[in-house]
């Protein structure tokens, strides 16, 4: 006699731990958070079938405030624990998540590699255009002009532009959403989730604390003129003329995810002693 075990579809709120997230009033990570518990519920999954990976700032509190597997790793590192745990684990849904300061300056080589090398799992990166958890200094994606008590007169250096680096370095899902709209958000989320591969999503989250002039965001993102495309060119010269506020999906690709097989090994540690033997 077989037995069937049904599935129950679960809510949102299934998906959240009962810790407090603690991020200023008004920060956009709330939103992702609420866009995050409910793409899993849109991708109708169980908390026990999912990953979710951090570094190092405000949005890396993320973890914590799931029902899901978590990890908490150090700053810049958190796509390759997010790849170790795919690969180990390849029957998990991995997620990551990071902001603009930990995923594209000391994260910024892992984030290309992580591109190249398309494991199936998802990017979410927050980006406030500031280190909003270390007092507001300018981060890869500051505007150059952008004045403030930790660089007057602003940096003068040409900003970071994940998508396009994204695009170039191979990831085979490419979309930006916005905090304001978390539904929106969520049902981006759920599609890069779905999408096999190396998914990228980049987050406008507004950091009213040190960026209240990105309160304006919500007047000026907009849904992307254009549909999705498949095809790498075209998604280039789309991206080189964004302005940073077009909302959705900007390139879907089919590239074969990364999947080493997982078995027995063929050597064991005997073997590899003999190599050294002298």
């Amino acid at each position: 006699m077989t037995t069937t075990s049904v599935v129950t579809k679960l809510s949102p709120q299934a998906f959240k731990s009962d810790y407090k997230p603690i991020w200023c009033p008004g920060c956009g990570d709330y939103s992702v958070l609420s866009a995050i518990t409910k793409a899993f519920a849109i991708c109708e999954l169980q908390p026990h079938q999912v990953g979710v990976v951090s570094g190092i700032g405000c949005s890396s509190r993320i973890p914590a405030y799931t029902s899901c597997y978590g990890f908490h790793g150090v700053h810049g590192r958190s796509l390759v624990a997010g790849t170790g745990l795919k690969l180990a684990r390849p029957d998990l849904t991995v997620l990551v998540a990071g902001g603009d300061g930990d995923g594209y300056s000391i994260g910024g080589n892992h984030f290309l590699h992580a591109c190249r090398r398309n494991v199936d799992m998802t990017y979410l990166v927050m980006d406030n255009h500031v280190y909003g958890m270390t007092k507001g200094q300018p981060s890869p994606t500051t505007e150059p002009d952008w004045d403030s008590k930790l660089s007057p007169g602003g940096t003068g250096l040409r900003v970071f532009h994940p998508l396009v680096i994204a695009l170039a370095a191979g990831a085979n899902f490419v979309a930006r959403a916005f905090a304001g709209d978390p539904n929106g958000t969520a049902e981006l989320i759920a599609q890069a989730i779905r999408t096999p591969g190396f998914s990228f999503v980049e987050i406008l989250s507004p950091c009213v604390t040190f960026r209240p002039e990105q309160r304006e965001w919500k007047q000026v993102v907009r849904p992307a003129p254009v549909q999705p495309t498949d095809d790498p060119a075209r998604a280039a010269r789309r991206l080189l003329t964004d302005d940073g506020f077009n909302i959705g999906v900007l390139y879907s690709g089919n590239r074969a995810p990364y999947a080493p097989p997982i078995g027995k090994g063929r050597k064991t540690p005997a073997d590899l002693e003999k190599g050294f033997a002298l």
